[in-house]
C-alpha cells in the first residue's frame, strides 16, 4: 500500500500506563503499532496476547499504544478503562480516543484494527480483525532491518508508569466473574487472581483451588492453575465443579472427592474455526468459553468467541456445536440458523435455556423441546444499548454478561448499566431491581451500588453477586433487597498469605 503520514496523536486526551503522553515524533525511529481497541470486544481481548509476544520479541524496538475507542457509554469512562487495563494486564501506553477523534484521523472502520507505523512515521499497513500475529510479525522483522540498513532507526526506552504499579490487585478478590450458590458452598471464579476460591455461604473459607499464576495445569489443587476462570456448575451428587477457563480455552472438572483438577475440553489454544463440529472434547480446540450450564447429562457451554452455544457430552466426553452459525449477530430461528453476539451467560429452568447475549445487549431463548432459538428481551441489534424498562424488544440493557432462573423469574447482572434487572419469562417485562450509578454502597434497592456486575447465582432467600470491579461479592436478600458486601477473613491475594490445607467436603445436601 502506499504509504500514508500517521495522524499525530493529540497531548490534551487521557493517556494510562504512562507518565505522560507521547507523540510520534518523539518516537521516530521505532517501528509503532496502533491497537484501535475496546474492552467489550472479545476479538479485541484476543489480540492482546499477540500484542504482548511482539512487544517482548521486539523489547526497545517496537512500541505498542493502544488506542481505546468505547463502543458502548460505560466504556467511555476513563476509570472504567484503567480496570480494563488492570484486569488483563495490559503493559503499553493506551491512549483515550474520546469522541473518535483518532479513530477517524485514521479512517479506522472495526475493532480491532491494529495499524503499523515505520521508524519515519508513515503508515505502511493495516490489518482489522483477530489472528494477524505472524504477518505482522514478520513486517515488523523486515521493517527493523531495513531502517537499521537505512539509518532511520533507533531502539528506545520509554519510562512506563502502569496502572498495577499505582494500582495494584492486592485485594483478597480480583475481577470476580462469576459466582455460584449451593445449599451448602459459594464458588467463586477470582478471575483476575486465576483461581477458584470455595467458602460457606457465610464466608468461612473452604479452598483456594489454583496457584494463583496464570497457567494450564492439572493435578492437586495446589499444583493446578487456570487463566482468567468464568462460568461454573456444579454435580452435586457426584461432587464436581465444572469451570469455563476462559482465556485457557478449556473446560475444566474439579473433583473434590479426589481433590484433583482435570481438563475434559479444549487444547490450549483458541479455535478460530466457526464450522458445525463434533469430535473428543480433549482433542478440540475452544474460543473463549464464558459460562456453562449443565442439564442432565449435557454441558452447555456459551463461546463467546465464536458467537455460538455448544455442548459437552459429559458420559462420553463428546463435544459439539449446538447452536449459532458463528456469525456475530442477532437471528431466530432454527439452532443451526441461529446467531449470537458474544454469549457470555447461561441459565435454564429445566425447559429452556436463557443467553445473556452481551454484544446485542438482550437475552436470549432455546426451547430444549422445540430446538428454536427467540429473543426474549433487548433490542437485539449490536448498537441498540441503553438502560430502558418495559417489555420485550422496547428493553434496553448495556452488555449484559450474567443471567440466572431464580424463584421462577430471571434475574440479569446488566453490567454496564451497574445494575440487577429482573426479568418475567412468561411476560418478557423487565424491570430494575437494584443499582443506580457505578459504586460499591450496600443499602437497599435502587440505593445500592455496583460496579460491572458480571454474575450472579440465586440459592434460598439470596442472590449471591460477582460485583466485578469492586472486587467484592454482594449478597443480596430478595426479600428485603437488602444488599450487603460479604467478607472473607482467611483469604489474601497470591503471594500474600500461605495456601489454605482442610480436610473438608462439601455437603451433598
Amino acid at each position: 500500500m502506499m504509504r500514508v503520514r500517521a495522524p499525530e496523536l493529540p497531548q490534551n486526551q487521557a493517556w494510562l500506563n504512562v507518565e505522560q503522553p507521547l507523540s510520534l515524533q518523539q518516537l521516530r525511529g521505532q517501528v509503532i503499532i496502533l491497537d484501535f481497541w475496546t474492552y467489550c470486544c472479545i476479538n479485541c481481548l484476543h489480540t492482546l496476547p499477540d500484542l504482548k509476544y511482539l512487544e517482548r520479541k521486539y523489547k526497545d524496538n517496537l512500541t505498542v499504544i493502544g488506542i481505546h475507542s468505547a463502543k458502548f457509554d460505560n466504556e467511555k469512562e476513563v476509570e472504567n478503562i484503567r480496570q480494563a487495563i488492570l484486569r488483563y494486564d495490559i503493559e503499553h501506553p493506551v491512549l483515550v480516543d474520546s469522541g473518535f477523534k483518532v479513530w477517524q484521523q485514521y479512517a479506522v472502520r472495526a475493532w480491532p484494527t491494529l495499524m503499523i507505523i515505520d521508524p519515519e512515521g508513515y503508515v505502511v499497513s493495516y490489518v482489522s480483525g483477530e489472528g494477524h500475529c505472524n504477518a505482522i510479525d514478520q513486517l515488523v522483522a523486515q521493517l527493523i532491518q531495513k531502517h537499521q540498513e537505512k539509518g532511520t532507526f533507533s531502539a528506545q526506552v520509554l519510562n512506563l508508569i502502569l496502572e498495577k504499579q499505582r494500582q495494584p490487585l492486592i485485594t483478597p478478590l480480583a475481577f470476580p466473574g462469576k459466582v455460584l450458590a449451593t445449599t451448602a458452598s459459594l464458588f467463586i471464579a477470582d478471575s483476575g487472581h486465576h483461581r477458584i476460591v470455595v467458602s460457606t455461604l457465610a464466608g468461612e473459607l473452604q479452598y483456594v483451588i489454583g496457584t494463583g499464576k496464570p497457567g494450564l495445569r492439572d493435578g492437586s489443587f495446589s499444583e493446578a492453575q487456570f487463566f482468567s476462570p468464568q462460568g461454573m456448575c456444579f454435580d452435586t451428587e457426584k461432587q464436581l465443579l465444572y469451570v469455563a477457563d476462559t482465556e485457557n480455552h478449556a473446560i475444566r472438572r474439579i473433583d473434590f472427592q479426589r481433590q484433583v483438577v482435570e481438563t475434559i475440553a479444549g487444547t490450549g489454544d483458541q479455535s478460530r474455526n466457526i464450522q458445525p463440529h463434533h469430535g473428543a472434547g480433549l482433542e478440540t480446540a475452544l474460543n473463549s468459553p464464558w459460562d456453562i450450564q449443565q442439564v442432565g447429562n449435557s454441558l452447555f457451554i456459551v463461546m463467546a468467541g465464536s458467537h455460538q452455544i455448544w455442548e459437552l457430552q459429559l458420559e462420553t466426553l463428546a463435544i459439539s456445536t449446538y447452536a449459532g452459525r458463528g456469525a456475530e449477530a442477532c437471528i431466530d430461528g432454527a439452532l443451526a440458523e441461529s446467531a449470537f453476539a458474544q454469549p457470555s451467560g447461561i441459565t435454564t429452568d429445566g425447559k429452556d435455556l436463557y443467553i445473556a447475549d452481551s454484544e446485542v445487549s438482550s437475552i436470549r431463548r432455546i426451547s430444549l423441546e422445540n430446538l428454536q432459538v427467540t429473543t426474549l428481551c433487548g433490542s437485539g441489534e449490536l448498537f441498540g444499548f441503553g438502560d430502558v424498562d418495559g417489555v420485550g424488544a422496547e428493553v434496553r440493557l448495556q452488555h449484559c454478561l450474567g443471567v440466572e432462573y431464580f424463584q421462577e423469574q430471571l434475574w440479569i447482572a446488566d453490567t454496564y448499566n451497574h445494575k440487577i434487572k429482573r426479568v418475567d419469562p412468561h411476560t418478557s417485562i423487565c424491570q430494575t431491581v437494584l443499582g443506580d450509578a457505578a459504586g460499591d454502597r450496600d443499602h437497599k434497592q435502587t440505593n445500592a451500588q455496583f460496579s460491572e456486575p458480571s454474575g450472579l447465582s440465586g440459592i434460598g432467600s439470596y442472590i449471591f453477586v460477582a460485583d466485578t470491579n469492586n472486587h467484592a461479592i454482594r449478597r443480596v436478600n430478595v426479600n428485603t433487597l437488602e444488599v450487603t458486601t460479604m467478607h472473607f477473613p482467611k483469604l489474601c491475594a497470591p503471594d500474600l498469605c500461605f495456601p489454605i490445607e482442610k480436610d473438608f467436603h462439601i455437603n451433598k445436601n
